[in-house]
């Protein structure tokens, strides 16, 4: 006997007396699914659909709060936390198993709380959208990213993964401008539920003129908050790439941590006395621990227009961090149709931030202008440019103007952009000239800028 599960579908409920197992969980299996997707295409109710999956999640143990949309992922696992265990990696690939059964029964299992977690996170609806809903969207967001294997946040932002990490970006994005944001930040308690992040940073970023109060100061508080946790992340992504070799010129210091024991015992064996079997020591022998570090010269400029705001924040940050290294001198240029000089400020990325002023379009020459002046040692400067190289018709003089840069002795680093994801759009014309030149557009991965100028430096 069987029941229908809705207009248009040919899916069946399982016979509760049928004998074999795998065919009835997968039966059970393509109720939850028919449900995922009726819900994902027509969030009107189903009810034929609503008490088929009811039926199905409780024949398998788990709660009905699964099923109400309503209710968050963080509510979920709150009330019953011993299913947290569960949503960890719970879509990564599984290892494949030679010789073993499937487990059918945990297939159903996995199919009711991926249908949560998709349902949560990619049934936004449409209209105004407050700060307690951004606030449960992100949590939501954050338990898929961990079923995907990804810290909370982490995936955010990112191509790879079949593309989930750029699309939540956008989401995310859309859900901020949805929100009457600059309401929400003049109250201190809704502006509290906001979790910082690329899309938010940017909205205040584009906003900031409009602010003012205390409105102003809690977007400055989440903008700070958010520097601040990226560049923990990168301080330490650079603390262990910028190491050079040991200097060899540099006498060891003569301090205990630097006493090398080995060596002094071998130096010292000559001195080894049988009859009280003591070893004399003569010469203490120490490790030379300094390290070559040569005074260098960075020239960071970054385009600043709209389709760059992530470059902005991750160089602005990553540009600081280098500039609290010693002899390394980093300037900071951003430039749209005009060049901004953010040198004096490098050293505090949040202060460089709120100077910058998002959107127009590309003038590469004006910024090539501003950062000429500012190699004095061609061979000891190296110049990074964060662009997608799509000018207003001065392709030809900021080419000319690279090419002299390069031929003088600057080591050239062309960057379609810097972000988690590494994805990029260059214009063809100059990726084309940068590889004849020899210059050829890094990806746009933050670690990967970060190990070119490790080279550079040592």
């Amino acid at each position: 006997m069987t029941t229908p599960l809705g207009s248009g579908t040919d899916a069946t409920l399982p016979d509760e007396t049928q004998p074999d197992t795998t065919q009835s969980d997968a039966a059970r299996r393509q109720v939850l699914y028919w449900r995922l997707l009726a819900q994902l295409f027509d969030p009107s109710e189903q009810p034929t659909l609503e008490a088929a999956s009811v039926a199905v999640v409780d024949d398998v143990g788990l709660p009905a709060a699964l099923l109400d949309p309503a209710v968050s992922v963080d509510t979920v696992l709150q009330r019953f936390p011993e299913l947290t265990a569960e949503i960890d990696g719970l879509m990564k690939p599984p290892e494949p198993a030679d010789g073993e059964a499937r487990d059918t029964a945990a297939e159903v299992r996995r199919a009711a709380l991926v249908s949560k977690l998709l349902l949560n996170v990619f049934c936004t609806g449409s209209g105004n959208v407050t700060a307690g809903q951004l606030s449960t969207w992100q949590q939501d967001s954050g338990w898929l990213e961990r079923a995907l294997g990804h810290e909370p946040g982490q995936l955010r932002g990112r191509s790879e993964e079949n593309g989930f990490g750029e699309v939540l970006a956008e989401m995310e994005g859309d859900l901020i401008k949805r929100m009457a944001l600059r309401e929400v930040l003049a109250d201190p308690a809704l502006a509290a539920k906001l979790t910082p992040s690329m899309s938010l940073v940017e909205q205040l970023l584009r906003d900031k003129s409009n602010l003012s109060g205390v409105a102003l100061a809690n977007a400055k508080s989440l903008i700070r908050k958010f520097v601040d946790q990226v560049a923990e992340v990168l301080r330490t992504q650079v603390e262990k790439a910028t190491v050079g070799p040991i200097d060899r010129s540099v006498p060891p210091k003569r301090v205990f941590r630097n006493l090398d024991v080995n060596r002094t015992i071998w130096k010292n064996l000559t001195n080894w006395n049988p009859e009280d079997e003591r070893l004399y020591v003569e010469r203490l022998y120490y490790r030379q621990t300094a390290r070559k570090s040569t005074p260098s010269r960075l020239i960071v400029v970054v385009d600043q227009s709209g389709s760059m705001v992530d470059s902005m924040v991750n160089c602005t940050i990553l540009a600081s961090i280098f500039a609290g290294l010693p002899k390394v001198d980093v300037h900071l240029i951003a430039f749209d149709t005009r060049a901004l000089d953010l040198t004096p400020w490098v050293h505090d990325p949040f202060e460089t931030l709120l100077r910058t002023k998002l959107g127009g379009g590309n003038d590469g020459p004006v910024a090539m202008a501003m950062a000429r002046p500012k190699i004095a040692d061609p061979r000891n400067t190296a110049m990074i440019w964060i662009s997608d190289f799509y000018e207003f018709d001065r392709s030809q003089p900021l080419f000319e103007g690279i090419q002299a840069v390069h031929r003088s002795g600057v080591k050239f680093i062309p960057v379609g952009s810097v972000t988690s994801s590494g994805s990029q759009q260059v214009n063809p014309w100059f990726r084309d000239r940068f590889k004849t030149l020899g210059t050829p557009v890094i990806s746009g991965r933050i670690d990967k800028l970060v190990f070119e100028l490790k080279n550079f430096l040592t």
